[in-house]
């Protein structure tokens, strides 16, 4: 090997080294949770995506649940991203998971053991905004997945979320209602999804049009619980907007509109 590639190759170390460093030490201040966030198998997940040139940066979390954080980063380009990581040592929403994944075709097979659930959960979802983006549906980008790992596009701007719907109610009420209908059969229809757990908690706001997110839980038309879920989300959609005035249909009618 010639000096000058040798000199390449330890100069290429370093800098992965240097980002390395620098993941860990963003994540430091979470102290209270990395070791629950952050497993082995996470941080190599991370890395890997770092050598691979899909994220480049990864800084605070924008937001924490039960089953997942969410962290801010960004790529060589500086594009803004959103790095959700699903809690491997979490088993809290592992009974309620299965029987979303239990109906689903293209998750037949499916181990019971914990990682094994959080996997294909993480799968699911990214699947899930694919099929979304695909049918015109405004939702995160779907960009990679690997284990518990899912990298979207970020919704936002420096590092700041876009409000939900409950955070910031529309100014537009009747248009934005009238444009999540239209989501929500294309998400039917071209999609051939449901997404399961809509509400004014899950819908964001930005440049004046709704975004659909947390879409782990979203289902086939054909899974046995699609119909109760649709309505579900309907029941719910009505109720956040007719509390702003707006004239909504009934779910019937909403739902015979949806399903065509």
């Amino acid at each position: 090997m010639s000096r000058k590639v040798r000199e390449k190759l330890a100069h290429r170390e370093k800098t992965v080294e240097r980002r390395d460093k620098m993941l860990v030490h963003d994540f430091s201040s979470e102290r209270a949770t990395l070791e629950e966030v952050f497993d082995q198998s996470t941080r190599m997940v991370l890395y890997h995506f770092l050598r691979k040139g899909v994220i480049d940066e990864v800084h605070g979390v924008v937001n924490a649940g039960k089953e997942a954080r969410v962290y801010w980063g960004k790529n060589k380009e500086g594009k803004e991203l959103a790095v959700k990581i699903y809690l491997t040592s979490s088993a809290e929403f592992l009974k309620g998971m299965r029987k979303y994944i239990e109906g689903d075709r293209r998750f037949k097979n499916v181990k019971h053991d914990t990682r094994s659930l959080i996997f294909t959960w993480a799968q699911k979802e990214f699947r899930n905004l694919e099929q979304a983006a695909r049918a015109k549906v405004r939702v995160p980008k779907p960009i990679a997945v690997e284990k518990n790992v899912l990298v979207m596009g970020f919704i936002g701007k420096n590092g700041v979320s876009a409000p939900s719907l409950k955070e910031q109610p529309p100014r537009a009420p009747e248009k934005v209602y009238s444009l999540l209908l239209t989501y929500l059969e294309r998400l039917y229809r071209k999609a051939d999804l449901v997404h399961g757990d809509l509400s004014e908690y899950n819908i964001m706001m930005w440049n004046g049009r709704p975004v659909l997110f947390d879409m782990s839980q979203s289902v086939p038309t054909s899974h046995p619980m699609s119909e109760f879920l649709l309505r579900r989300d309907l029941e719910n959609v009505n109720r956040f907007f007719s509390r702003l005035g707006v004239k909504v249909l009934s779910v019937e009618e909403v739902y015979k509109e949806v399903v065509g």
